[in-house]
């Protein structure tokens, strides 16, 4: 029988049995040492309790982790568990995530996409655009790509209040990134990522605004010599301004008649042709240079207060709406005005068709310099 007081001379009173003398002066042992020590209160443990203390402790020893944060952690993760066994969730957790290279946060793997996509000849336009998007992305969540969940990219899509196509081709590159982070195994193979559950805004038709052939007759007489090829590409070869600002003389060849719009030209990444009209060609005539055609892309600003002061407000895009709606009345074949464009064959049928007859086309192709 082994009776001893914890704490204090008239502190709780233990009494314990035990069949065999040696264990009996075992334990007394133990209890003086923890007297002397006067851990009596905190560190009485009965035998069993004491054993399996001392395994718990043996057991964590190769982690390195106290076993008091050991069992705070475990009663966390049964607690986000809702009181599920852990194990096999731990084991669903590995199976989804084998392979993949854990903890990468978005803003590095941004750099590391944008230098990919660069490396992989992507045109400066889009690169300009991938970068615009996924840096500000990035900077809004500084944390590992796999913690990014799809009601995150929704929020912060939503908190741009942009207008829905813009939105729509935000969230385009955001999937693209994904995609590709996917691929570099950032994100599991065989899960859709977060961004893909995202969905796209619902854009309506919107109105595809032209010039009319008097109005543009009108802005060739009233501009000054520097707006000309600016003017004449849009209008009578539907380059959009950011290729205008790109173009070179040398890729506008008069003699042959065609203009090569190089790959890292193009919105679309895609070298193609666009023919040169017989009036495009007397606009352009006499300012054949070298270098950039046009030094200032945004000179249609300047344009913009001409056009109101003649009468009429200057379209968005309107020459290059002009040029496909006029050359699509004319040759009547949307997968010519789609090669020529850089566009869909889809697009040009369901926005520029029928917006112009053939007889206002053949007006508008025969705009021309005066003889003066």
């Amino acid at each position: 029988m082994l009776v001893y007081r914890l704490g204090a001379l008239h502190g709780q009173r233990i009494r314990r049995s035990f069949t065999k003398l040696d264990a009996a002066k075992r334990e007394a042992k133990l209890a003086a040492d923890r007297i002397q020590l006067g851990l009596a209160t905190t560190l009485d443990l009965r035998p069993h309790e004491r054993e399996a203390y001392q395994s718990a402790v043996k057991i964590l020893e190769s982690t390195g982790i106290p076993l008091v944060s050991a069992v705070e952690e475990y009663v966390k993760c049964r607690g986000l568990l809702s009181g599920n066994p852990l194990l096999p969730a731990i084991d669903d957790y590995v199976q989804r995530n084998r392979g993949v290279r854990t903890g990468a946060r978005v803003p590095d793997i941004v750099t590391e996409f944008l230098a990919s996509k660069k490396q992989d000849g992507a045109s400066d336009r889009y690169l300009y655009q991938l970068r615009s998007d996924l840096i500000r992305f990035g900077e809004s969540y500084p944390i590992p790509i796999l913690h990014v969940k799809s009601d995150q990219i929704d929020q912060w899509l939503r908190a741009k209040q942009m207008a829905p196509r813009t939105r729509n081709t935000v969230l385009t590159s955001i999937r693209t990134f994904f995609s590709w982070a996917k691929a570099q195994s950032y994100l599991p193979k065989n899960e859709q990522t977060e961004a893909e559950a995202v969905a796209k805004v619902k854009v309506g038709d919107t109105e595809t605004d032209i010039f009319t052939p008097d109005q543009m007759k009108k802005i060739f007489e009233n501009s000054k010599p520097r707006f000309i090829p600016f003017l004449a590409l849009g209008a009578f070869a539907g380059l959009r301004a950011a290729e205008i600002g790109r173009l070179d003389w040398n890729a506008i060849n008069l003699e042959r008649g065609f203009i090569e719009i190089r790959a890292g030209q193009a919105k679309t990444a895609s070298r193609r042709i666009v023919p040169v009209s017989d009036n495009l060609k007397a606009w352009l005539l006499p300012h054949v240079s070298t270098g950039r055609v046009v030094p200032n892309p945004e000179i249609y600003k300047k344009i913009t207060p001409l056009a109101r002061k003649l009468g009429f407000e200057w379209a968005n895009n309107g020459l290059r709406h002009s040029y496909i709606s006029y050359r699509i009345a004319l040759v009547k074949s949307a997968d010519q005005v789609a090669l020529e464009a850089g566009n869909s064959a889809t697009i040009i049928f369901k926005h520029y068709r029928e917006l112009a007859t053939e007889k206002q086309a053949e007006e508008w192709f025969n705009i021309r310099p005066s003889t003066e």
